[in-house]
């Protein structure tokens, strides 16, 4: 269904649904006639005028053209248009007053500018239109109720109800692409009397690529009258360019024939889009369709919708990724239980994966299959051995990462014979001999589209004579999917590639004894590098205790949604198998909290619960910064553990913090303090191995410490300031010993003199 699209065709191609997708929506060459276009040059002369300037200025096209902006529209106007150039706030409306005998000169008029290459284009409309007079209350109020449902479907009926209220139209749907572009209306508020269109996909076709990547540069698009004549621009061709003006910005960018024809075949007189972005990505659309007559909607209300609609669209994907991240995270705390079990189990490890309940749990799968060593074990329900062989030929990845599909007839029509049992596969391998995979059975899905969705290859199997129009009947048709199965989750695929470096590859070669196991986990879970991250150094370095192969210290480095990085250091107490897997759920849980949006010290108190209740009779102790690479900014918050050493060229000092109890009391509350660092200051996170060292005393060790950080140069390689670090603290090493240090980056040089070359340091 295409709803609202933001489509328009070139007045010199006559369009059909054979050439729709390569249609040049962006350069129509025309505009609606409920508003003025202008486009001026850089030094304010209008150079292309819409042909209906006599109707809303009063003015003829040849005696607008050539002349200054304020000459055509008035100075209020004209200065008005020049801010906004200047402020760079475009797309953002001005109400002024025009003067003239035209449409334009009886009421307030919205101005909106934008660029157009070299063109600034000035777009006038007049104020008013259907819809609520917006305010801020009104917006907030609408945001706050949107915030509070319960559910992402709650929250789409909440965003229809709340954009119908404030546009007016007939019916208001909310629109959910999936993976192929097919859309889905997953809400609606209409009128009583109109037939619901709820739970109806549409299919791809309907929106072309080239309309999609329009609705995310442009995310509103209001078409006031379907049955509007097209009004052309003058002249069509840029004089300066000799090609069409870019519209792609334009709010009243003619739409294509071809849109026009498939809403009028829907019984649409109005509409209105509003896209839906989500991380830079087209999530879906509101659609707003009317059914008595034409329906101009405000600029304000169409801006105040936009705000819904974005609004919306990052509350939806913000509570999919908490979810997601919830079921990750249950997941991966039953993946460590069920690598402890294989730990503890003295058979061949692959033999005990596959006799543990949880290998298939760990994915929702119906069969798993481990080829290993010239040997198939299986679990479950799987199809035939040479079935099992085919997918993983077809499915394994190059690296062996997990890959998934849930529709194997796609990659071979053959294997929909075996989908009673594997319609889809995810699969991990360590090298081409060895591979594991899950399969899950058909799910028979019913999917009501609007229409035959074959249309387009219904027609054009008719022959070149054909005109592909759209189609004429939406009347629900029901395509019944039998070989498809539940689609494959993203974090699915992270766990499978947890087991993979943390079992799979590790436990084939490990011996039966628990300290290579422990091992194994140790490297799977505590990386070897931190990660690389602009306008910071970064190193983090791990030391197992001399006689103990995996302890409870861990370190990790992660971006945040809002550009800032969190960095942990935690200490699970206790060694062992047991203390690692602790340390994994751990690990995983806190950083869970904090990509969800908290604070350091709320993520924190997340956390003392989540010990207290998983992990009953364990305690741990952790300090968590959350770093601005780009301002220096550090927010700190601690649960126990050793304070973090600030380093600046004054010297080096511990940083004081009103810290929580350790983890796992499940009492106390976290605060989050500030620092902030300076070019080429550095802050220490460190376990307290660093500074218990057998003989000397912790608060002569910490000393030590904080003088050796201090008569460090700041300036030398970050690797070499650990080292110098590590030597200056005396005492034997006991216990395992984890660190991490970073350095915000120096500020670039002084050019204002040459630099001098150090013939010493390039030898």
């Amino acid at each position: 269904m295409t709803l609202s699209a933001p489509d328009h065709t070139p007045a010199y191609e006559t369009p059909s649904l054979s050439t729709c997708d390569r249609e040049p929506i962006h350069v129509p060459g025309a505009i609606q006639p409920h508003g003025l276009l202008l486009a001026t040059s850089i030094d304010e002369r209008v150079e292309v005028v819409s042909a209906n300037a006599p109707r809303m200025l009063g003015t003829s096209v040849e005696e607008i053209r050539g002349r200054l902006l304020h000459d055509v529209i008035g100075r209020e106007a004209a200065a008005a248009v020049r801010q906004a150039v200047a402020d760079d706030d475009l797309f953002v409306a001005r109400r002024v007053r025009v003067p003239g005998e035209g449409l334009l000169g009886r009421s307030p008029v919205d101005v909106v500018v934008h660029h157009s290459g070299d063109r600034v284009v000035v777009e006038l409309e007049p104020v008013g239109g259907a819809g609520q007079v917006v305010s801020y209350r009104t917006a907030r109020t609408a945001v706050g109720r949107l915030t509070q449902a319960g559910s992402v479907t709650e929250l789409c009926d909440q965003l229809a109800t709340e954009i119908r209220t404030l546009t007016g139209f007939d019916r208001v749907m909310v629109y959910r692409f999936d993976e192929l572009w097919n859309g889905e209306v997953v809400a609606e508020d209409r009128r009583p009397d109109l037939n619901s269109f709820l739970g109806l996909h549409y299919p791809a076709t309907d929106i072309p690529a080239q309309a999609r990547r329009l609705y995310t540069v442009n995310w509103t698009r209001l078409i006031a009258d379907i049955g509007y004549t097209p009004v052309a621009l003058d002249p069509v061709l840029d004089p300066d360019t000799g090609q069409p003006l870019d519209l792609s910005h334009s709010t009243l960018r003619s739409v294509s024939p071809i849109h026009v024809e498939y809403l009028t075949n829907m019984g649409v007189t109005a509409s209105m889009s509003v896209s839906m972005i989500a991380d830079g990505q087209l999530w879906g659309l509101v659609a707003c369709h009317h059914y008595s007559g034409p329906h101009h909607v405000s600029f304000d209300v169409r801006s105040a919708t936009e705000f819904l609609g974005q609004t919306g669209s990052q509350l939806i994907v913000d509570r999919q990724r908490a979810d997601s991240q919830l079921d990750e995270l249950r997941a991966t705390t039953a993946l460590s239980a069920l690598v402890t079990r294989l730990g503890a189990d003295s058979g061949p490890v692959h033999d005990a994966m596959m006799a543990d309940p949880a290998t298939l749990q760990l994915v929702g799968a119906g069969g798993a299959a481990v080829w290993v060593n010239d040997r198939l074990l299986t679990a479950g329900s799987v199809p035939e051995p040479e079935v099992l062989h085919r997918i993983a030929g077809l499915l394994r990845s190059a690296d062996g990462t997990a890959t998934a599909s849930h529709h194997l007839a796609d990659l071979d029509p053959e294997l929909a014979t075996a989908a009673e049992t594997a319609a889809g596969a995810l699969v991990i391998s360590n090298s081409v001999d060895r591979w594991m995979m899950w399969v899950r059975p058909a799910q028979l899905h019913v999917v009501d589209w609007g229409g035959d969705p074959r249309n387009k290859e219904l027609a054009a199997a008719e022959g070149p004579d054909v005109r592909l129009s759209p189609r004429k009947s939406f009347d629900r048709w029901r395509e019944v999917v039998r070989d498809h199965s539940q689609p494959w989750e993203p974090w699915q695929l992270s766990v499978a590639n947890q087991l993979r470096s943390s079992v799979s590859h590790e436990l084939v070669r490990r011996s039966r004894e628990h300290a290579a196991v422990a091992e194994s986990l140790q490297q799977a879970l505590v990386p070897d590098e931190a990660p690389s991250v602009r306008g910071l150094d970064l190193l983090a370095r791990y030391r197992p205790a001399a006689d103990i192969q995996l302890g409870g210290d861990w370190w990790d480095v992660f971006d945040l949604p809002d550009g800032r990085v969190g960095v942990t250091v935690g200490d699970v107490a206790g060694h062992g198998v047991e203390a690692a897997t602790a340390m994994a759920q751990v690990r995983t849980a806190l950083r869970a909290y904090a990509i969800d949006g908290h604070a350091p010290g709320t993520t924190l108190d997340r956390l003392d619960h989540f010990v207290a209740e998983v992990l009953p009779g364990r305690t741990a102790t952790v300090v968590m910064a959350v770093v601005d690479p780009t301002t220096g900014e550090v927010e700190v918050a601690n649960a126990g553990h050793p304070p973090p050493l600030v380093v600046t060229a004054a010297g080096a000092a511990e940083q004081p913090l009103a810290g929580r109890p350790l983890l796992g009391a499940d009492i106390g509350h976290a605060r989050t303090d500030r620092v902030a660092l300076g070019p080429g200051d550095l802050v220490l996170l460190y376990t307290d191995g660093l500074v218990e060292r057998r003989g000397v005393v912790l608060d002569e060790s910490v000393d030590q410490l904080r003088a050796a950080a201090a008569a460090l140069p700041l300036d030398r390689p970050l690797g070499d300031w650990i080292a110098g670090l590590l030597e200056a603290v005396p005492g034997t090493m006991d216990d395992d010993l984890t660190l991490v240090a970073l350095r915000r980056a120096p500020a670039p040089p002084d050019r204002t003199t040459p630099d001098t070359p150090d013939l010493k340091d390039r030898s």
